[in-house]
């Protein structure tokens, strides 16, 4: 399996290179191995939902530049579509308490988002959490 390298506040970590989630997915699946069992598809779908409307509503308030809100409401239909879903891999009941689950799909979504942008996975240079963030 091939690697890709991230960094985050805590340091580098290896994230397999394939991959749409990024160092703090890694870094919670890693941590919190609780069940073996992954977020219902439901709350996926939730979550997508939600990123999608936030991505909408701040291109038309002018806050997120049109190109980039575009290519995160085109990730997040993917990801709705059934796309992707292999990618949430945080445990069940660490994703019910948020934090872990909501960077899962922040990840997913720059990942896919920036590609469509002409990045690469793990680059975050063109969408980062922050668009998703709401900052």
């Amino acid at each position: 399996m091939q690697f890709r390298t991230e960094r985050d506040p805590l340091g580098e970590s290896a994230v397999p290179a394939d991959a749409y989630y990024g160092i703090q997915t890694a870094r919670a699946a890693a941590n919190f191995p609780i069940s073996g069992l992954r977020a219902a598809a439901d709350l996926v779908t939730a979550t997508i939902l939600v990123k999608k409307a936030a991505a909408q509503a701040n291109v038309a308030l002018d806050r997120l530049e049109t190109q980039i809100g575009d290519a995160i409401i085109r990730a997040a239909d993917e990801v709705l579509g059934g796309a992707f879903r292999d990618q949430f891999i945080v445990d069940v009941y660490q994703a019910g308490a948020g934090t872990s689950h909501n960077m899962n799909a922040n990840e997913v979504l720059a990942n896919r988002a920036g590609e469509m942008l002409g990045g690469a996975r793990g680059e975050y240079r063109l969408v980062h959490f922050r668009f998703l963030l709401g900052r």
